[in-house]
């Protein structure tokens, strides 16, 4: 794909929309339609590599996902440490470094010590930089901010009227990332689903009907290149 690199987004952002339908479709359990959704990672994540993005975000877990049946959520976790354990070696060679965001802590001991083992591995990488959002809500991300600042104007660290947009962004859980530039959603939902409000507000939104399952790195590139036909206005008055 010839794309100026101009107009590259720096960070993509993505709700992965569409695995329970897609299993449905076809007659299968649930968690075959999120296992053959972790291929649609891998297929993302070159095709990010082969574009030189900077930053990925995948809403892989949401805080309201505990609430599905014990069942499902118990084949997520094991899913997701698999995952883990089988593609770090994988995230190592092709210079992927690993972060995640949420409240991590929620997760199963054995996924969290996967989790950092696999980040630790990836540390030194400086190539693209996979971010998986799990156990994840941004009004509890905000939430959390807002407890952070709290305290440290009741230890005096700072003065409530020192409080603005741009510090109060450092104590979200994204503080080290810049603000996604292109979100896409697939399955053709019109919904944000709590992910990433704050981060958001000048975002680019590009919804695709496909189920994540389905979705390639063609539907990416697809993506990539709607986002390099905008004019991105941050709520200014362009000329045309």
């Amino acid at each position: 794909m010839a794309t100026p690199a101009s107009s590259i987004p720096r960070h993509v952002a993505i709700i992965m929309d569409g695995n329970g339908r897609w299993a449905k479709d076809r007659g299968l359990p649930r968690i075959k339609g999120h296992e053959q959704g972790a291929e649609a990672v891998r297929e993302c994540v070159e095709g990010c590599g082969d574009l030189k993005i900077e930053f990925l975000t995948l809403y892989a877990f949401s805080a309201e996902n505990w609430q599905r049946p014990k069942a499902e959520v118990f084949a997520l976790m094991h899913l997701l440490e698999r995952f883990l354990k089988e593609k770090t070696q994988e995230l190592f060679d092709k210079n992927v470094r690993l972060q995640a965001i949420g409240r991590l802590t929620d997760l199963p001991p054995s996924c969290q010590k996967q989790l950092h083992k696999s980040i630790e591995r990836t540390s030194g990488n400086n190539g693209l930089t996979l971010i998986l959002a799990l156990s994840y809500g941004s009004r509890l991300e905000i939430i959390d901010g807002v407890k952070d600042l709290l305290r440290e104007v009741q230890a005096g660290h700072i003065d409530s009227a020192m409080i603005d947009v741009e510090m109060f962004s450092k104590h979200l859980y994204t503080r080290y990332y810049p603000d996604p530039d292109l979100l896409i959603r697939t399955s053709g939902e019109m919904r944000l689903s709590n992910f990433l409000l704050w981060q958001l507000s000048y975002t680019e939104i590009y919804v695709t009907p496909k189920l994540w399952p389905d979705f390639t790195r063609q539907d990416l590139f697809a993506a990539v290149e709607d986002y390099g036909q905008r004019q991105r206005r941050y709520g200014l008055v362009c000329s045309d």
